[in-house]
């Protein structure tokens, strides 16, 4: 038993350890740059550039996502998501979000403001500082077969159920 859980925890190692994900725009403090631009907030609704590196073996696809566990919502809020980017793809660039700057065949879903694309940051005032995870996800499959209004909470689900590894950045914000 002890030689296969090492064997295991070895494995899991080898493919999925030095997944990495970096972002030249953020920092651990969000900024007026990624706040939504509406729902009471007046920032400037920029998508961060992201980066990643050492994808495991067997990647067929990525997926984004953006989640506020903080929000007063009893679920979280989910800010971005985006799916069936290509295996060939190691980044995005800075405002991507409902551009030709996104790879090609990638699709953002619908946010938890009711819009397809990146929604920034947008906590109530004075509630404090807000978590917002950045994750992406090394899938096993080329397309998962969701669209822009899948409901977020299929679209985790399909996402978790292909994951192979996942890199995070984490940041905070507050109004």
């Amino acid at each position: 038993m002890k030689t296969l859980l090492s064997l295991l925890i070895a494995t899991t190692f080898l493919f999925s350890a030095n997944f990495t994900l970096k972002s030249p725009d953020l920092a651990g403090q969000l900024t007026k740059t990624q706040e939504f631009n509406g729902f009471g907030c007046t920032g400037e609704n920029i998508s961060p550039a992201l980066e990643w590196k050492d994808a495991p073996k067997g990647t067929k696809s990525f997926a984004i996502t953006m989640y506020d566990p903080d929000a007063p919502t009893g679920s979280g809020w989910w800010h971005w998501s985006i799916f069936n980017i290509p295996a060939s793809t190691t980044g995005i660039a800075t405002n991507a979000t409902r551009s030709e700057l996104l790879p090609k065949g990638a699709t953002e879903g619908t946010n938890d403001y009711g819009v397809v694309g990146f929604g920034g940051a947008c906590p109530p005032k004075g509630d404090g500082f807000h978590t917002y995870v950045i994750t992406v996800y090394a899938l096993d499959v080329e397309k998962l077969d969701i669209n822009k209004e899948t409901n977020q909470a299929v679209v985790g689900y399909m996402i978790n159920a292909h994951t192979i590894a996942k890199s995070s950045i984490v940041s905070y914000y507050k109004r």
